[in-house]
């Protein structure tokens, strides 16, 4: 019996730390066997180290001005640091590959995990792509995530499909979408397609752990430093108007901007057919 594995991989998107990929050891010592590739954009200076690290078969390069030409960034800053332009570019590393399906995932996870009760390392990952490669299939989702710690705040609450995906992101070629905003892109791009009908999930039961926000140097962080997360929440705002805000979040050490979803007013609602005139 054909694995769905067999025509899927992973794609770690990475910039600038070809000695620091940590979601390589993680996805190993979660018990992922299946394909691997490295995504690097063509600006990267470290591009040599990244093939002598990991081969030049598995490091797959593309260029990122022409990319940044094709999207929305949602400023008029000039600066191409962010993770957009090798999100949108896996969809065609993909379909080069042969590959239908595959999932984009950060460099910098530390951890996978199974959430009940407590949060139990996961041992067998292939089982876990092919049971969410199960599920996506045989529905019409656009791409669906695994949760993060901020989704488990309060505890845990039962198995959830939450109406958003942000960070690891499993996907088709022949279900391609564009993310947009070089600050925020999950967040501008779940928000606007869901308003527009697009399915977008996040499952709970399986989360990531990722180092924390702006503490690993080089890719998207010195953006982040550099204009703030005033810039980063107000990008959503600029994409999805009726239905962003920027707030105040507090957070563990200072409270801090941060982007507020209005979901009445992104996602479409389904009525009750007992309201059927």
């Amino acid at each position: 019996m054909q694995s769905n594995l067999d025509n899927f991989c992973v794609f770690i998107l990475t910039h600038g730390r070809p000695d620091n990929v940590i979601t390589k050891t993680s996805l190993e010592k979660s018990g992922y066997t299946g394909k691997v590739f490295y995504v690097v954009d063509n600006e990267d200076k470290t591009i040599g180290k990244y093939i002598e690290n990991f081969g030049e078969e598995s490091v797959k390069v593309f260029d990122k001005k022409r990319l940044a030409d094709e999207v929305d960034e949602g400023n008029n800053f000039d600066e191409r640091r962010t993770i957009t332009h090798a999100r949108n570019a896996c969809f065609e590393i993909a379909k080069d590959l042969g590959i239908e399906y595959f999932v984009e995932l950060d460099d910098d996870y530390t951890d996978f995990l199974l959430r009940y009760e407590k949060g139990k390392k996961v041992k067998d990952l292939d089982r876990v792509f092919d049971s969410f490669l199960d599920f996506y299939k045989s529905t019409p989702t656009t791409t669906i995530a695994f949760s993060q710690g901020g989704d488990h705040i309060g505890g845990f609450s039962g198995t959830k499909m939450k109406r958003k995906a942000m960070n690891s992101f499993i996907c088709s070629t022949k279900r391609p979408f564009k993310f947009i905003g070089a600050m925020n892109e999950d967040v501008n791009t779940y928000t606007t397609l869901s308003s527009r009908g697009k399915l977008f999930f996040t499952f709970t039961s399986v989360q990531l752990n990722q180092k924390q926000t702006q503490s690993q140097e080089g890719g998207i962080t010195d953006m982040y430093l550099k204009f703030g997360t005033y810039c980063k929440g107000f990008t959503t705002v600029l994409m999805h108007p009726s239905g962003a805000k920027v707030s105040m979040m507090n957070s563990r050490n200072t409270p801090r901007i941060h982007h507020a979803i209005s979901w009445k007013n992104t996602t479409p609602m389904i009525i009750n057919e007992k309201y059927k005139k």
